[in-house]
């Protein structure tokens, strides 16, 4: 690999590059990728913090435009209370220390009622012990904060982040002083028309630091990255890259003790080393029904690092699917990111991920899920990759978003590039998607490419995929679903979402005659099909009404049934798991806020369809 390789790693695109018009764009530097954020020794700041609604943004410019003035600054390091009573005639109109609290992370729509609905901006602010030592680096790192995030410590402002579902760090150690110190996030749940997603999606807009926030302190040298996998040759592979004044010519490693497995050698000019070895006749590989993984430390100076990393090759053979070569069907389901209950807010545990991906793996029979339609926490793929299930990655470029704008292109390849480094030693991760259900045009195909492009330059060890959407006609008096999609050539995997007989008036019992077509000869995966049913709403006739379980029921025997015969089929992940929170879906009876297409209701209850589909992957799992 070369080092323009490492260059796509750590920074997306610091040169220029072509753009949708042809011009160039210019984008700006990558924060740290901080490799195994979530296991490195850290101070949790999850808990208490105290959080204000600014509706009319006082808090970034005053009446006129101008600054805003020091009565609605938020984020200055200021006790409010002390400085009125040595000054009474200062004027505040906020006070952070003395203001609502709420536990984070988590979405502010469960912080008070009077919030359910609240988009905009939100500051929030705690005091931090921290104790500088001379030698090292601290980072404050942020799981995710949805949309775009400004975060200030002791009243400066020390960066600004744009992407709800990705992380990032920022170093503060010429900010932070021994004792107190006073954290402040201005977070902004605005969506624009050239942010990503755009404003109009079918899912719940979770303002709020809905990750986990900690404070990291490395040596002033550190590993910022680590990728340790099988490649392609079968051979067991790393690449690294250090970052500080002494990242040139350290002597690094990696070892893998169960395996007796050690490689290293010293970094480049640029703080570099990568290298390889023929894996050990020990080694087993990481399977749905072998999951195996191995603790990895990595090691350069004074800092090291530890992650548990599976092995396994995945390929395309024809219309097959391979993992470690052999072919595999990806009986699957599509998933939110929200929590079963009644009130979810967006809060991924180690312990609700288990609870959601059990019903997959153990309940459902599946070996693959879909994290739509965004990237989900670190809880989720790591529960993934212990439990053993394959798992579509994808990033929030979903219906109409600006194709033709460079920056919207510029968030969306950060957001990629966020996405992939943090989770390329995830084995269970196979697919990359950069996209859901977005219509063919010249402009949205380049921008598409270029962000396939991204992937192919920053993961050479997975597939590419997007959902795709498919034409209709008639040939011959039967229904086609025709595959014709000029992205089709650029992916490793074909994905369509297809809702024939929900969005449609056909006859369930027609489907299982439609035939589908498609000239490309790759596999197929049907990222989405399903139709809606409210938990315990019945319709006994003979020709049950839409909403009710009975129709879902029948929905997916008739839609399975037309699965079964499109020959290269090589997997599907069905819409939905759960029923989850959309604005969108209004209607009083059924609905009330949620999209109701899933296969148990928000707090677990199945319905009849969750039976039909354990049944068909329990007939496919013993093929």
């Amino acid at each position: 690999m070369t080092r323009f390789f490492w260059h796509c790693l750590t920074m997306i695109v610091a040169i220029y590059l072509a753009m949708l018009s042809g011009a160039a764009q210019a984008s700006a530097p990558l924060p740290p990728v901080l490799t195994a954020a979530d296991l490195r020794p850290h101070t949790d700041l999850s808990g208490p913090w105290n959080w204000s609604i600014d509706p009319y943004r006082v808090g970034v410019s005053g009446f006129h435009g101008g600054a805003p003035g020091p009565g609605s600054r938020r984020y200055d390091d200021v006790d409010v209370e002390t400085h009125l009573i040595a000054n009474p005639r200062a004027l505040f109109e906020y006070d952070m220390d003395r203001a609502p609290s709420a536990i984070l992370p988590s979405s502010w729509l469960n912080h008070s009622p009077l919030l359910r609905h609240y988009q905009g901006l939100m500051w929030y602010q705690r005091m931090v012990e921290a104790d500088p030592r001379a030698g090292t680096r601290t980072f404050l790192r942020f799981g995710a904060v949805n949309y775009a995030a400004a975060v200030y410590v002791n009243g400066a402002l020390v960066g600004r982040h744009e992407g709800g579902f990705t992380p990032f760090a920022f170093d503060v150690t010429e900010h932070l002083r021994s004792g107190a110190n006073r954290i402040t996030v201005g977070v902004d749940s605005t969506a624009r028309d050239d942010s990503v997603p755009p404003p109009v999606t079918d899912w719940e807009n979770y303002g709020g630091i809905t990750r986990a926030v900690s404070l990291i302190t490395v040596p002033e040298t550190y590993i910022d990255d680590a990728w340790v996998r099988l490649g392609n040759d079968g051979r067991i592979k790393a690449s690294l890259r250090l970052a500080g004044s002494h990242a040139a010519g350290q002597r690094l490693s990696v070892r893998i003790a169960a395996l007796g497995l050690t490689m290293g050698g010293v970094s480049d000019a640029d703080g570099v080393w990568q290298g390889s070895v023929a894996p050990p006749r020990a080694l087993r590989r990481w399977s749905p029904g072998a999951p195996t993984l191995y603790d990895v430390e990595v090691t350069a100076g004074a800092d090291s690092l530890r992650d548990r990393i599976g092995f396994r090759t995945i390929a395309v053979r024809g219309s097959q699917i391979l993992l470690n070569g052999q072919p595999i069907f990806l009986r699957g389901i599509s998933l939110h990111e929200e929590e079963l209950g009644a009130n979810p807010s967006r809060i991924i545990t180690p312990q609700s991920a288990r609870a959601l991906l059990s019903l997959v793996k153990h309940d459902l029979h599946g070996n693959f899920v879909r994290l739509a339609h965004y990237p989900h926490g670190e809880a989720m793929t790591r529960m993934a990759d212990e439990m053993g299930l394959i798992v579509w990655s994808e990033i929030p470029v979903y219906w109409l978003v600006a194709w033709d704008n460079p920056g919207t292109l510029n968030a969306a390849r950060r957001m990629l590039a966020e996405n992939i480094l943090r989770d390329r030693n995830r084995a269970s991760i196979v697919l990359w998607s950069v996209g859901n259900e977005t219509p063919v045009s010249d402009a949205r195909n380049a921008f598409l490419r270029t962000l396939i492009a991204d992937v192919r330059s920053l993961d050479d060890s997975r597939l590419v995929t997007a959902a795709l959407l498919n034409r209709r006609e008639e040939r011959g008096g039967r229904v086609t679903m025709v595959i014709d999609d000029p992205l089709v050539d650029d992916l490793d995997v074909m994905a369509v979402n297809s809702y024939n007989g929900w969005y449609s008036d056909d006859a369930l019992a027609a489907l299982p005659d439609f035939d589908w077509l498609s000239a490309s000869g790759k596999p197929l995966i049907l990222s989405e099909f399903g139709a809606d049913a409210l938990a315990g709403f019945h319709d006994a006739g003979a020709d049950p009404r839409k909403f009710s379980e009975e129709y879902q029921a029948d929905y997916y025997r008739q839609t399975l049934a037309m699965a079964d015969r499109i020959p290269f089929l090589a997997g599907m992940s069905p819409w939905i798991l759960k029923d989850f929170r959309s604005p969108r879906r209004q209607h009083p009876l059924f609905q009330g806020g949620w999209n109701r297409k899933g296969l148990v209701s928000e707090t677990g209850q199945r319905k009849q369809a969750f039976g039909i589909l354990a049944e068909h992957y329990a007939r496919r799992a013993a093929h």
